[in-house]
């Protein structure tokens, strides 16, 4: 015993493990998870649902005018259908693009992310990042490690993303989509302050380098709560490119105004202070969302989370009304849904955002070049 005691710890097997990872490039920070891989994740919902779902609602809009039959229409809905089903492996892949994974393990990854996705149900999305995440690691760990790397590789990284599949993206999903519907519950009780602090948070999660649309679809964020999300993703983005116009001028108002208001994050943490106006004029427009207009996200969650990006958010509405309108649950839109929307998303923004900046650039709190960007 005194000789087992006494016996040196080996000090030198964590610097090896260390040094095994980082060969492996297994980089286990918040900037790889929290940031890349949400963030790749965002990009392949988007190559996939979101970009689905604008073609379908293409499809569906020509339907109404040339008839659901009409080749056009009906083609354009199922290409739409085709890109929809491919959410799971698309994320799956990106997230795996994200973690620089060998290209057994990425492409061993579509078949992860379709299990993680379809078991995951409501909350898919969520589920398909966590066991994304673990699957690509250990596929990165045994990678070119045998000599039959092409059988190990891929059997690895598809046994442990189908095993955690099966265990645990059952579960994450309810967890999600309990989490996700318990927001838009408390939204439909209290839409005054739910409203306020879903526009304010998501729309700050935007500006951040952080996926808002990630995490909207991840908790299904839809109805009364997606319109809160969109209007303070809105606020920060066309808020942003207005308030701005003066230093980015035109190229400065489409970069934020339909690109995104993460561009401004060198700026605001020289300069925090710039970051008020556009965040104050999301919990004016959260609650006008949510209280006035009444405002509804029922397109793909996803799309609550994207604000003016490419006039995503708009037609993620117009989808939803659609989808209303087929259902049979809404007769038609209307003039004020048509307003409503433009407002939120657009008319208040700008207005409201340039007008609050005004007494923070007569005290000096907003400097002249505090918002120029370097495009």
């Amino acid at each position: 015993m005194k000789g087992l005691m006494s016996k040196p710890v080996d000090k030198t097997i964590f610097p090896q493990i260390v040094d095994f990872l980082h060969k492996k490039n297994v980089s286990v920070s918040a900037k790889t998870y929290g940031i890349d891989a949400l963030g790749a994740m965002a990009q392949g919902l988007f190559a996939s649902l979101l970009i689905g779902t604008i073609i379908s609602t293409v499809g569906e809009s020509l339907g109404r005018s040339l008839g659901a039959d009409a080749l056009p229409a009906a083609l354009l809905v199922t290409i739409g259908g085709f890109a929809k089903s491919a959410a799971g492996p698309a994320m799956a892949t990106a997230i795996g693009w994200a973690l620089k994974s060998p290209p057994l393990v990425l492409f061993s990854l579509i078949a992860v992310g379709g299990a993680a996705n379809q078991l995951g149900g409501a909350g898919g999305p969520l589920a398909v990042y966590f066991v994304t995440v673990f699957a690509a690691e250990a596929g990165k760990i045994v990678s070119k490690e045998t000599k039959i790397d092409i059988i190990v590789t891929p059997l690895v990284t598809i046994a442990v993303g189908a095993l955690l599949s099966i265990l645990f993206a059952p579960i994450i999903g309810k967890g999600a989509a309990a989490l996700g519907g318990a927001i838009m519950w408390a939204t439909e009780l209290q839409p005054f302050f739910m409203g306020i602090a879903v526009s304010v948070i998501v729309g700050m999660i935007l500006t951040l380098p952080v996926s808002s649309a990630a995490i909207c679809a991840a908790l299904g964020l839809t109805g009364l709560a997606g319109g809160a999300a969109l209007a303070g993703c809105c606020a920060q983005m066309v808020g942003f490119a207005v308030m701005s116009f003066r230093e980015n001028r035109v190229g400065g108002l489409a970069a934020q105004g339909l690109g995104t208001s993460m561009l401004q994050m060198g700026n605001i943490v020289r300069n925090p202070r710039i970051w008020l106006p556009p965040t104050l004029a999301a919990a004016v427009t959260g609650p006008l969302a949510t209280c006035v207009f009444k405002l509804e996200m029922n397109g793909p969650a996803v799309a609550s989370g994207m604000g003016t990006c490419g006039l995503v958010g708009p037609i993620g509405v117009y989808s939803g009304w659609l989808a209303a309108i087929n259902a049979g649950t809404k007769a038609a839109i209307t003039p004020y849904d048509w307003a409503a929307l433009a407002a939120i998303s657009v008319a208040l923004p700008a207005l409201l955002t340039p007008l609050i900046a005004i007494p923070f650039r007569a005290r000096a709190w907003i400097k002249p070049d505090d918002l120029t960007l370097d495009l």
